[in-house]
């Protein structure tokens, strides 16, 4: 997760201090290849060849390169997501991460069977949230529900990465 972290901080830099590297990534080009970095790690959550973590941020990661690069043009310049969004992800993304991976023997057995039976019988599994975000990325008009389903799959994530480290 430190690469999302990261690359959410680094574009909400971007977005506020307005360097030529930012209108570079407003284009097709780096649309398209966010998203196709997207459906690769997609493909790679399904078929579980790697470490799930590898795939979860790139798949972040190209979802939020993504968003920025196809919304940009249809929002005011100063528009104020661009750069709070990018914050509030990489702060959820720590945060979540934190207190769930960062110290497990705080942790009692009811809540991590709690936490189990939420991950197994959920019905949510990670590759469906992460096609409803790439649709969601179609949606301008709808523009929170990109942030919120990018909240439910870092929470999805840390609670599987939380039972994987148990």
């Amino acid at each position: 997760m430190p690469v999302f972290i990261l690359f959410s901080l680094y574009l909400s830099y971007l977005a506020e201090t307005g360097v030529p590297m930012h209108s570079a990534l407003i284009s097709p080009l780096v649309s398209n290849l966010g998203m196709g970095g997207a459906v690769i790690s997609i493909v790679g959550i399904f078929f579980k060849k790697f470490n799930e973590i590898v795939w979860y941020d790139l798949f972040l990661s190209s979802a939020l390169l993504t968003w920025f690069s196809s919304w940009r043009p249809f929002f005011n310049e100063q528009a104020p997501m661009f750069f709070y969004f990018p914050i509030y992800f990489a702060l959820i993304a720590a945060f979540v991460s934190f207190i769930l991976l960062g110290d497990k023997q705080r942790t009692d057995r009811q809540t991590s069977e709690v936490i189990k039976a939420f991950v197994e019988k959920s019905g949510m599994h990670p590759w469906i949230l992460m096609l409803l975000i790439l649709g969601s990325l179609q949606l301008q008009h709808h523009f929170m529900l990109f942030p919120v389903l990018m909240t439910l799959l870092l929470v999805r994530f840390t609670l599987s990465g939380y039972l994987q480290s148990r």
